[in-house]
């Protein structure tokens, strides 16, 4: 059910920090319900020392960001000795709402902050922690992250100018091939293609399906040539934005190799590329994202990454057929599209896809959903037991 969702226990005492650049507005609030702060802290090492030794033991720290400006003041806390937390940004905006006035201040901020953290612990995620290595592991996954959608814009250029050229060589263009990209890189649009020495463009792409490359210098039959001053503009675009993707795709890869270094020896990595479905970048994201000590449950553990079903109850009727839209959107969707892969294997998350499909009749989005919550019992199980997944 979407509602147990209990991470952090109720605290004693918080304090509430609105982080910024400069400096982060924090308010704390006592175990006896006193305001014990309610003033700016400088972003500097001294500074956050200073104000963490005067609060009481035992107090919980919640951020509104847990990178960039907040990654200083969630170290310093944890040095300190205290527990963090952190408090999504949405889930602060819905709480200001039940508080008097509509000021958006910093002030006003950090005690929304530190009053729905004592009142509804609920609404409170982990701060992400982790040993060294794992730390590393996410920043690197970041960059990655960043790559990759670097490269996803790009290619989504590439195509419109494609369209607009040629409509039939974009819709036979793979730019997850890499001897295409090369092509495209180092000749240019269609036109250039279909104008390049036969031998030329064999040696640029020599390892690739012949017939694919052959069907793509034949394409252009299809359309009009444009204006030679509109091809120029055209191949010139089209070789930066190809040998942009070229570079971001190598980078990508070269990151997971990174990444996958970085956690060889960590063994709940290990364990996690044991499970069908699971590779290094879904593996390192659960790796870097999940303290599993904080989840009683798989069920705890569903509700987080979004893959528990919502609960609709009225009277004596009741349904958890709807999909939950909460929770971690980005482990969402990389548990539920890793299990594509799942399809048409043999194990049982193949066969409980077919079974889904083939006698519940349910469509296949909703068939990979129900295979990723019920691979996630199983993710949850070795990442407590630290233990190689047993078919």
């Amino acid at each position: 059910m979407s509602r147990t969702r209990s991470i952090i226990a109720k605290p004693e005492a918080v304090v509430g920090l609105d982080v910024g650049k400069f400096s982060h507005w924090a308010y704390g609030i006592g175990s006896a319900g006193e305001v014990t702060a309610d003033f700016p802290v400088e972003n500097r090492e001294a500074a956050l020392d200073s104000f963490f030794a005067s609060v009481e033991p035992g107090t919980l720290v919640v951020v509104d960001q847990v990178r960039n400006i907040g990654a200083l003041a969630i170290s310093r806390a944890r040095l300190a000795g205290l527990a963090v937390a952190y408090l999504p940004g949405l889930a602060e905006h819905n709480a200001a709402k039940l508080f008097a006035g509509d000021a958006k201040t910093d002030a006003r901020d950090a005690e929304v902050i530190a009053k729905t953290a004592l009142g509804i612990p609920d609404a409170l995620r982990p701060a992400p922690g982790g040993s060294e290595l794992v730390s590393a592991a996410r920043r690197l996954a970041s960059q990655r992250d960043f790559v990759v959608a670097d490269s996803t814009h790009d290619k989504n250029r590439l195509r419109a100018i494609l369209l607009e050229s040629c409509p039939e060589f974009e819709s036979l263009v793979d730019l997850s091939d890499e001897h295409q990209v090369n092509l495209l890189a180092k000749v240019g649009g269609p036109w250039q293609i279909a104008d390049a020495d036969p031998r030329a463009v064999g040696a640029l792409t020599r390892g690739a399906r012949r017939g694919a490359i052959d069907a793509l210098v034949a394409s252009t039959a299809t359309s009009t040539r444009p204006l030679p001053a509109v091809v120029e503009a055209e191949g010139r675009a089209v070789r930066a934005l190809a040998a942009r993707i070229a570079d971001d795709d190598a980078e990508a890869a070269a990151l997971d190799g990174a990444i996958a270094e970085l956690l060889a020896e960590d063994e709940t990595f290990n364990c996690l590329l044991t499970v069908p479905g699971i590779g290094v970048r879904t593996a390192t994201e659960l790796v870097v994202s999940i303290d599993v000590s904080r989840f009683a449950d798989h069920g705890k553990l569903a509700s987080y990454c979004g893959l528990a079903p919502r609960d609709s109850r009225s009277g004596s009727s009741i349904s958890s057929v709807t999909s939950s839209r909460q929770g971690n959107k980005r482990l969402k969707n990389l548990l539920i599209f890793s299990c594509n892969s799942l399809v048409n294997s043999k194990n049982r998350f193949g066969e409980y896809y077919r079974m889904l499909r083939e006698v519940r009749h349910m469509p296949h989005g909703k068939a990979l959903k129900a295979v990723a919550r019920k691979r996630l019992k199983v993710i949850y199980a070795i990442m407590r037991d630290k233990v190689p997944y047993a078919a």
